[in-house]
């Protein structure tokens, strides 16, 4: 009999395919039973992880879950694959992997190296057999660093993305809430605004605002407006002062086109941004956003569960070598993660899948109004996460993004972060923050009274700011 088979309390399990070992092996969450590929119950999921455990890892590069034929994704992953990086590891299974990954003697020089032999569907079945703690321990020790006008991801600092949004695109509020978050010192990994208005009007305005403010106060930041990737294109074209190129892409063909995007027309953007060379000290130029869920929620899953699509979507962001890539973890809803306990689960899962093959992982810590978490639940994936080693987070003023409508984490949490893991904002920020008399030489913000003087000077910048 063909498939997979484990024993538990007598029973015999058995499951058909690699596909749905995989979907049965994975903590519920609330997508994969919207899809009708859950285990039916957790006797089931023990069964399936048992099962999965004794699978090699060679596996995955024999038995493609979204058929090569028909998923470019699929055949990026496979034609890609480095068998020299993978060597170390290729004679185990899922569950020896698992423990190797969790010895003494595998350390971050080590993970440096396999991130290259890794396929998406390795790490997420990996991460199916670890406890939290676990995928804390793991990527903890994984560090990938980029670099564009600061350098990101380098042990004991922490990023965070500025994100300024307005539900109208004022110039005024945003300009505002820029000038708020770089008080609380955020914005080294990115001034980072979502246009509630999808022109090029609008892009070329907020993308000129962003420019002229960083060049005006020398902020060794990048900046990037989060419109359509074709949209962006039209920007570069008509010369406008694009640093970053956005894009939310996801793990299966299919679903990469119902957001409107190709390989062909990421390698486009990626090639324009380059041409652009804003960067100082690094051409890492584009930024990615994913979500477990998307593939589902576009009905382009292949009846595969949401975390393994989710990892293949870092292999996607993989062979741009982008500057930033996060989760948005909490932010499709509660019909793909319906509370706190599935949303802090995806979001180690996450951090630990994308760090293993070597993607510059951040977090958008975060929820939406009808989900079944709170700030609270936040707070906790928060400092899971910081523990983890996570690149960045998001600054949103008081925490919830009035544009976008949804609860995220605020500029006061990166003050939170960086005083319990004594963590400090990528090099070349920090050297900013400290001449413009926003943080001390210890990395605390300085008294307000000390910030004034530059707050009363990015002040004037709401009065004058376009219409």
């Amino acid at each position: 009999m063909s498939g997979y088979r484990a024993t538990l309390r007598n029973q015999v399990y058995h499951f058909d395919s690699l596909r749905e070992l995989l979907a049965k092996a994975s903590p519920f969450r609330s997508g994969d039973a919207l899809a009708g590929i859950a285990a039916e119950d957790e006797k089931q999921r023990v069964a399936a992880q048992i099962a999965l455990a004794d699978v090699p890892l060679r596996a995955f590069l024999d038995d493609c879950l979204v058929p090569y034929e028909d998923d470019e994704v699929t055949r990026w992953i496979i034609n890609s694959h480095d068998a020299e990086a993978f060597a170390p590891v290729a004679h185990l299974t899922v569950g020896e992997f698992r423990d190797w990954l969790l010895r003494h003697e595998t350390t971050t020089e080590v993970l440096s190296g396999l991130a290259d032999g890794m396929t998406p569907e390795m790490v997420a079945a990996v991460s199916k057999l670890m406890r939290n703690q676990d995928l804390v321990l793991v990527a903890s020790r994984c560090r990938v660093v980029t670099k564009f006008r600061n350098t990101l991801g380098l042990k004991g600092r922490l990023a965070i993305r500025l994100q300024p949004n307005h539900p109208t695109d004022d110039p005024v509020g945003i300009v505002a809430s820029i000038v708020d978050g770089l008080m609380y010192g955020c914005g080294d990994a990115v001034i980072g605004i979502n246009p509630a208005t999808e022109s090029l009007e609008s892009l070329l305005k907020l993308t000129n605002i962003l420019a002229e403010l960083i060049q005006q106060y020398q902020i060794p930041t990048q900046a990037c407006v989060l419109a359509h990737v074709t949209t962006q294109l039209e920007a570069i074209n008509a010369g406008a002062p694009v640093d970053l190129v956005f894009q939310s892409i996801a793990g299966t063909e299919a679903a990469n086109a119902s957001f409107g995007v190709t390989f062909d027309l990421l390698d486009q953007a990626h090639q324009a941004a380059q041409q652009m060379g804003r960067g100082s000290i690094g051409q890492n130029v584009m930024y990615f956003e994913t979500g477990q869920g998307s593939c589902l929620s576009a009905n382009a899953h292949h009846d595969c569960d949401q975390q393994t699509l989710e990892a293949r979507a870092y292999a996607v962001a993989r062979r741009y070598e982008p500057l930033l890539v996060n989760s948005v973890v909490g932010f499709i809803g509660p019909e793909y993660l319906y509370d706190g306990k599935q949303i802090t689960r995806a979001g180690l899962e996450d951090h630990f899948c994308g760090k293993l093959l070597g993607v510059p992982m951040g977090c958008d810590v975060c929820y939406t109004n009808h989900a079944e978490a709170d700030q609270d639940d936040m707070d906790t994936l928060l400092t899971l996460l910081g523990a983890a080693g996570c690149n960045y987070f998001m600054g949103v003023p008081g925490a919830d993004d009035i544009m976008l409508n949804y609860q995220t984490t605020s500029f006061h949490d990166s003050q939170y972060l960086r005083q319990l893991f004594d963590l400090r904002p990528a090099p070349e920020f920090e050297e900013w923050l400290i001449r413009s008399e926003i943080i001390d030489q210890a990395n605390r913000l300085a008294p307000p009274v000390e910030r004034h003087r530059l707050f009363e000077s990015m002040k004037k910048l709401t009065l004058s700011a376009p219409d």
